[in-house]
């Protein structure tokens, strides 16, 4: 038995079939105006759990390369003071060299104990050098200035590191302690003993007081394990670098795929979306000149 259509059927869908029409359109029109594909879970819950999980590698893979930006410019900074702590460690083993020499005569000892004395604050200067308000070689105490004048060669300085993360579970020591740099501090029992450069710079100005050339010229010996010692700590800090600029470059990789995986996933084909919305465009006029057709017919239209 065929079923009665009805001018309140036919005017039903015909408003189910425009309103359909410009749901398409409208969500054509969003996708065209926000460059999206998903721009609610309901578009495509699939592709939505994809996209957060996308999101939230590349927020965590700018903040390990903000970690290694930081840790980097720390080294860098760690290994300029380093150049300059041994540019003074090369200018006291001259000063050594000449103070050795027997002929010297008391004034030219003097001079050369003025300057190791200045070269000593120097040094200490350097040893309480800051980046970013912190002191770069008291460990984890980088709010504490390692080193003073008068005890830089007796004060044990922190031997914390601290370390950065620069990928999943990879964490590097960004900094350099003060006991690798310019050794550790005096041993009770053995003064004088150690490679602490202060206390050899101490040794050397007392020794130079003292007019004893002998003691001079052992400290050239010392001096020498002081500048190795600078030398070691400095290569470790270049060893350092280039693996966070190999860690940098496999960030802006993986970064850069990241950020290609969730455009394939959430962004809109802009010609393909412009194609649809021009053919919902031609559809929902045809719906229109067919409804108004339609909508036409009047009580008078049946009368006749």
């Amino acid at each position: 038995m065929s079923m009665r259509v009805t001018q309140g059927m036919l005017n039903s869908q015909l408003l189910r079939n425009v309103n359909t029409n410009l749901t398409r359109m409208q969500n054509n029109q969003e996708q065209l105006s926000t460059g999206r594909r998903i721009n609610r879970p309901s578009d495509d819950p699939v592709g939505m759990a994809f996209s957060l999980r996308y999101r939230s590698e590349l927020s965590e893979n700018e903040q390990y390369e903000s970690n290694l930006n930081s840790a980097m410019s720390l080294l860098d900074y760690t290994d300029t003071m380093m150049g300059q702590a041994n540019s003074v460690i090369q200018r006291v083993r001259e000063l050594s060299v000449l103070g050795a020499n027997d002929t010297n005569p008391r004034q030219a000892l003097d001079s050369i104990k003025s300057e190791v004395d200045q070269l000593y604050s120097q040094m200490v200067s350097i040893g309480n050098s800051q980046f970013n308000g912190r002191y770069i070689f008291n460990g984890q105490k980088t709010d504490k200035a390692p080193y003073t004048e008068a005890t830089a060669a007796t004060d044990p300085v922190d031997t914390g590191e601290f370390l950065t993360n620069i990928g999943v579970g990879v964490r590097i020591a960004a900094n350099k302690t003060g006991n690798t740099v310019f050794g550790e501090a005096d041993d009770p029992a053995n003064p004088g003993t150690n490679d602490n450069i202060f206390r050899v710079m101490k040794d050397l100005s007392a020794a130079l007081e003292a007019g004893d050339t002998t003691e001079v010229s052992n400290i050239i010996g010392r001096l020498d394990q002081c500048n190795d010692k600078f030398l070691e700590a400095r290569a470790d800090v270049g060893a350092k670098m280039n693996r966070m600029e190999l860690a940098q470059s496999r960030l802006g990789d993986v970064g850069v795929n990241l950020q290609t995986l969730q455009s394939k996933t959430e962004d809109a084909d802009v010609a393909g979306v412009i194609t649809n919305l021009k053919m919902d465009e031609n559809v929902y006029q045809s719906s229109l000149s067919v409804g108004a057709k339609i909508i036409s017919a009047t009580l008078v239209d049946f009368l006749r």
